[in-house]
């Protein structure tokens, strides 16, 4: 059977170009050999498919497969943060809940949720001691035992980004209650199931890496203890893979209807917090982590244990995500190297503009909105799109630009920008033909300032004049 040119165009983009792939073989080489780690692994993933990986490792022939399992640290944190955003899309809390009022007598009783997801309830960053991350969790049995007792807080709650480990342990402690089974339960039957990720688990699965720190002065090595951190578990202690982080990272770029909604996967990546560098250059939503590299916005996250490194990004506006997981406490910097593949995929294979398409049905009552809209003498267009969603933009630029998005009552609701969240109307006369648009209490005539009867304040009677 012949193929049709688009679907040759296809297949030819479920592959990179053998350029595009030597590049990145390459930087994940320079990375394992600058880094001195035992082994690495990466991908790309483009469009929501895994369309390339490679890996290196210090023993000639036995590279790892996108089926070893490596320690993925934070990562672990966006699973969390998913399980949360269900549980209040369910309408089981709310995300100004306090904690108290569904997990009272920890040492947050007043953090809310959101605080929590977006690490600026001001508790402290890690464990009281020994060190949390290279000891068993039986040694912190209680959720009491998770924060100082006397002064959990190291900041006001609300006011700052603050990274704390313990926080998402009582994240996944609220999850687990909840939800009444233990929250790696609930993960693995509400999300890791549902996406297919059957490699990612709470303890180490054959095959798996052995977990190393290399010497800072001399190519020796040392095993890392591969520990079960009991309830500090939401912090980091899963286990993954290549050919899983794919299905992660494609979910993370598109969502899927299953677990969670595009609606909620776009909330989790807007800062919560505002970010400390004026230059805005990495900040923190419910769960992910945004950062701007070489131009673009990253979501995603970065993960350590001791004896692993990880990272994990996505571009939304490349269609592309990259991930990279090593088996050496320091060394290579994974979360970089990731951004890094990203961003040498997007600069050899630019991401396609979709093609144009006319809309299959037209309503002419929304086509007849379209066109010049003036907010007093400022010119807008008024535009229609598919789902009769409404884009209404400054044709001298700024940026009260946004998308509206169809309601069951008549009305839209923007979508971003200036009027997120805020209502458009058509405003029509007695005799059903339109007035005007009402943005937000925001008036949009028909003709500059015109008409006056419409027009907040009134139009001076004398009309437009020369001076």
């Amino acid at each position: 059977m012949s193929m049709s040119s688009d679907d040759q165009m296809t297949d030819q983009l479920d592959e990179l170009l053998p350029t595009t792939r030597r590049a990145l073989l390459h930087r994940i080489a320079v990375a394992q050999a600058e880094g001195r780690t035992p082994s690495l692994v990466a991908g790309v993933v483009r469009d929501g498919q895994l369309v390339w990986s490679g890996a290196r490792s210090m023993i000639d022939g036995h590279a790892p497969t996108p089926d070893v399992q490596y320690r993925i640290g934070s990562l672990t944190k966006t699973f969390v943060a998913v399980l949360v955003l269900r549980l209040r899309d369910e309408g089981l809390l709310d995300l100004d809940d306090p904690l108290a009022r569904h997990l009272p007598g920890t040492a947050a009783d007043g953090a809310t949720v959101a605080q929590l997801l977006a690490h600026a309830a001001g508790l402290a960053a890690e464990t009281p001691e020994p060190w949390w991350e290279r000891t068993e969790g039986s040694l912190r049995p209680e959720l009491g035992d998770l924060l100082e007792r006397e002064s959990p807080l190291k900041h006001p709650a609300g006011r700052r980004h603050h990274y704390s480990n313990p926080g998402y342990a009582l994240l996944g402690a609220l999850v687990a209650k909840l939800r009444g089974e233990p929250w790696g339960e609930a993960l693995r039957r509400e999300v890791l199931a549902p996406l297919g990720m059957d490699r990612t688990t709470l303890l180490p699965e054959h095959p798996h890496a052995g977990g190393f720190a290399v010497h800072p002065w001399a190519d020796v090595m040392l095993p890392e203890p591969l520990t079960d951190t009991g309830l500090m578990g939401p912090a980091g202690q899963l286990w993954s893979t290549g050919a899983d982080l794919a299905r992660w990272a494609a979910f993370l770029a598109a969502s899927d209807d299953k677990v969670l909604s595009a609606d909620t996967l776009a909330e989790m990546r807007r800062p919560a917090v505002g970010p400390d560098d004026a230059a805005w250059t990495s900040g923190y939503g419910f769960g992910l982590q945004l950062r701007r590299h070489e131009g673009r916005l990253l979501h995603g996250h970065s993960g350590s244990m001791p004896g692993f490194t990880a990272g994990l990004w996505v571009s939304e506006d490349d269609g592309l995500a990259a991930f990279a997981l090593s088996n050496a406490t320091s060394g290579a910097n994974t979360p970089l190297l990731a951004a890094q593949l990203i961003t040498i995929t997007a600069e050899h294979e630019p991401r396609l503009p979709e093609p144009w398409r006319p809309l299959p049905e037209v309503d002419e009552d929304l086509l007849a909105l379209t066109g010049p809209w003036y907010w007093g003498a400022a010119p807008n267009a008024l535009r229609l799109r598919a789902d009769r969603v409404l884009e209404l933009a400054e044709l001298a630029g700024g940026r009260r630009g946004s998308r509206f998005r169809p309601q069951s009552d008549g009305t839209w609701i923007g979508l971003d920008n200036y009027y997120a969240g805020e209502t458009l109307r058509v405003v029509r006369r007695t005799d059903g033909t339109v007035s005007h648009l009402d943005v937000g209490s925001f008036v949009y005539t028909r003709e500059p300032y015109g008409p006056a009867e419409v027009v907040p304040g009134g139009v001076d009677p004398q009309g437009w004049r020369a001076i």
